[in-house]
């Protein structure tokens, strides 16, 4: 018996960026700290388009993953996979770093200023090549939010709050 994982509970794991030969390997940057494990042979992975990935064989390549997948047979399907993002369900690995957390542990948290006013919650991660980005739903707004310690200096799990010391014009509306 196999039971399914609520996309909802799926955490990405890494992104296609682009075509690397011929033969339909992806250029992926891992978004996780357990990628040799994350993109083993015979690993499946779920797309955002809602298809999946059976990982053939992977290797590090200048920082990146080259990723070759069933199916995935020519580099015409891999330039379709282009920003795909992948996912995975959670494992219960532990993150070394305690600047380090999962997306899920973020989501849901009360976003406010150092003074304590509340801006709103954050919804989701964005993972991109400058680093990841809080998403916020404000009260008027959404926000977002360069997810690095000059801004966001503190991430209170326990409490369920991140703080944050924004630059001049973050939090202004465009």
């Amino acid at each position: 018996m196999t039971t399914e994982t609520d996309p909802s509970d799926l955490r990405v794991v890494g992104r296609v960026v682009k075509a690397h030969g011929l033969r339909g390997e992806l250029v992926v940057d891992p978004s996780t700290d357990n990628a040799d494990e994350r993109f083993a042979p015979g690993v499946v992975l779920r797309t955002n388009s809602g298809g999946t990935l059976t990982i053939v064989a992977a290797r590090w390549h200048s920082g990146r993953l080259l990723v070759t997948a069933e199916e995935v047979a020519d580099r015409d399907a891999a330039e379709g996979m282009r920003r795909a993002v992948l996912t995975a369900a959670p494992t219960d690995a532990e993150i070394d770093d305690p600047d380090e957390f999962h997306d899920h542990q973020l989501e849901g948290l009360r976003v406010e200023l150092e003074d304590g006013t509340v801006i709103g919650t954050v919804t989701s991660v964005q993972h991109g090549a400058g680093g990841e980005t809080l998403v916020v739903a404000g009260t008027d707004d959404e926000l977002l939010v360069p997810f690095v310690r000059a801004i966001v200096p503190t991430v209170d799990l326990a409490g369920g709050r991140v703080v944050l010391d924004p630059p001049e014009g973050l939090l202004d509306p465009e």
